[in-house]
């Protein structure tokens, strides 16, 4: 059976050694996130904060932190949960080899919440400005909820059925929130409360929202599970927990799960938004103050030993990477289910998640063709920005799955962009969608939520064969230098300070493409990215793929060596150029704050509780 809450799970990974506490007092402005980071990135133990300065409740991070410990959190249900997913891809499965899914009945009961009485986290309330106030970066806008999991339900279809839960940010304080009674509640595009705030407009009512903190393991993972619209994120949590979730109702409010370690519990009401943030984002950038709706506090609960799991976020890799890589596991051979056509998907962790997806489909419009090219695969690319959580990527470079081999993978990067770059037909295989909506945290867009995507197919025997060798003689405009060989057919080139208004291409770019043109051997470099730095850009595959695909905008930002336009479609004879420079109106990247490493540093040295570990 699952953990039912975290202090029972917490216990468990203490007692085989995953656990570290930290009796230390530590402050949550700037240097409990710090330390979390750094844990982090050295693969370390979850943490257990219990001397957190001005604040009662004990905080704990890392717990995701590995794959190793996810698989240990739900070892006991990873496997029923991949086969009754697999059972709806494929009912037959259970007629062929029932003996593996003997276990399915009692797993599908687990999905049903269980109605109770009372519950643990009823036991205490408190206020808002009393709960840990986490600030991640140092121009964060106030103290943040990192792993809230927030609960609607629909007023078409109250109850469990027509409800949500997702990991939207909370702004507990800060700003113009007036203390202890308003939070800020951020949401992006495509986010399932949104359906029920807008049939709460539509009403002219309140909508009601209960924030929950801790609790079951399987709650969190619920809450950051991309599950298919109509499925209740609710019913996952029992299955992935292996029990019923027990939830309580006070009085005239929605459910809380009873072994919730907090709940705050309120209101989203009409036509009222404050500006939430800044706030340290997974992009590695900061999503600046918008305004967003304003949650009114009604109560917060919680329980008498309540512990508040956080993250902190920032450039990928980070701690929500494990969730990434573990929801890719659990539904992997579900894609071709939903996307017809497509056999694998890859949303890039390095480049931010959704500013690259790249995918393997099938092209077999045309079998009896003489070469094939990009006509299924175009078709999927298009399904792939109409569904789900993919419908945010902004560039989708998507190969023939016919032309792979046994082996081809998209997760193997270097060779499924080589793979692309050497059959891509550059007058032809570009597919812009211009001025739509694209991620709440991509600052790369023309507007907030409205910039543009690419579809970027590949088909067919090699066109080119890629270079690997500076071109010869090659020269430069001004202000253009330090070209790299990033890698076959990949030219990394450093550019002049980016000085443009927003929705503005650059004539620089223009003309750079135009003197390429003379480069003897520049074909071989179908690919060219202009960086403030090229040393840095072309370092390693993260950081080359994290700037390329974070700071440009398909439309704005991609130019060609020969690029013409005709009849509306853009395509160049020789090669991209993408502007990948940090813009005049891109938000700031993140940057560590000096005096809280140098806590990390001294929590690691000798003597210290993180000696040995980071």
């Amino acid at each position: 059976m699952g953990y039912k809450n975290t202090k029972e799970c917490l216990d468990a990974l203490e007692a085989c050694g995953e656990l570290v506490r930290i009796d230390k007092t530590v402050d949550a402005n700037l240097e409990i996130g710090a330390i979390q980071r750094r844990v982090f990135q050295a693969g370390g133990p979850a943490l257990l904060f219990t001397n957190v300065k001005g604040c009662q409740f004990p905080m704990a991070a890392n717990i995701y932190g590995t794959k190793k410990r996810m698989q240990f959190i739900f070892r006991d249900t990873i496997e029923m949960v991949q086969r009754l997913m697999k059972l709806k891809l494929c009912p037959m499965e259970a007629l062929k080899k029932p003996w593996k899914y003997l276990g399915a009945p009692k797993t599908a009961w687990h999905t049903m919440p269980k109605k109770v009485s009372w519950g643990p986290v009823l036991q205490n309330e408190t206020t808002v400005s009393k709960l840990p106030q986490l600030v991640s970066w140092p121009m964060d806008g106030g103290g943040y909820v990192t792993l809230p999991q927030v609960y609607s339900e629909s007023l078409a279809n109250p109850g469990y059925a027509g409800s949500n839960i997702g990991m939207y940010r909370v702004q507990l304080t800060g700003n113009d929130f007036v203390p202890d009674e308003e939070c800020g509640l951020h949401y992006q595009i495509h986010r399932g409360i949104g359906h029920h705030h807008a049939q709460a407009i539509k009403k002219n009512i309140p909508l009601k929202v209960n924030v929950f903190v801790g609790g079951a393991p399987s709650m969190t993972m619920a809450a950051v599970m991309p599950l298919p619209e109509g499925l209740a994120e609710i019913f996952f949590a029992g299955a992935m927990g292996g029990h019923r979730i027990p939830m309580v109702t006070p009085d005239g409010g929605l459910p809380i799960p009873a072994q919730a370690d907090f709940c705050i519990s309120g209101s989203i009401v009409m036509d009222e938004q404050k500006p939430e943030g800044p706030f340290g984002d997974h992009l590695g950038y900061y999503s600046l103050a918008h305004d967003f709706p304003v949650l009114k506090v009604d109560k917060v609960y919680h329980r008498n030993d309540a512990i508040w799991p956080f993250t902190t976020v920032g450039r990928p890799p980070q701690e929500d990477t494990m969730f990434g890589d573990f929801i890719h596991e659990l539904t992997a051979e579900l894609v071709p289910s939903v996307f017809s056509g497509v056999h694998e998907v890859h949303a890039v962790d390095a480049a931010g998640v959704h500013p690259l997806l790249l995918a393997v489909g099938s092209e077999r419009y045309v079998p009896y063709a003489d070469e094939r090219q990009p006509q299924e695969l175009l078709t999927n690319g298009m399904a792939l920005l109409g569904n789900t959580q993919t419908s945010l990527s902004k560039y989708v470079f998507i190969a023939a799955k016919e032309d792979m081999g046994s082996g081809g993978t998209c997760h193997d990067i270097p060779a499924f962009f080589r793979h692309m770059l050497e059959r891509a037909d550059l007058k032809r295989d570009l597919h812009f969608i211009t001025r739509t909506t694209i991620d709440t945290l991509d600052y790369s867009g023309i507007s907030l939520n409205q910039g543009s995507k690419l579809v970027f197919a590949a088909a067919g025997s090699p066109k080119r064969t890629l270079a690997t060798e500076m071109p010869s003689g090659m020269d430069l405009p001004r202000g253009f230098r330090d070209p790299q060989v990033f890698a076959p057919g990949i030219l990394i080139i450093k550019g002049p300070k980016h000085q443009k208004k927003r929705d503005h291409q650059d004539p620089a770019l223009e003309r750079l493409g135009e003197i390429l043109k003379k480069a003897k051997g520049i074909e071989g470099f179908p690919m060219i990215v202009v960086a403030d730095d090229a040393k840095f850009t072309a370092k390693d595959w993260d950081n080359f793929l994290w700037v390329t695909f974070t700071r440009s905008d398909p439309a704005t930002d991609i130019y060609g060596v020969g690029g013409f336009t005709h009849a509306k479609h853009w395509g160049a004879e020789t090669a991209l150029v993408i502007d990948a420079r940090l813009k005049t109106y891109h938000a700031p990247a993140l940057v560590d704050d000096p005096e809280a490493e140098k806590l990390v540093d001294a929590l690691g040295a000798k003597g210290g509780p993180l000696h040995g570990i980071i």
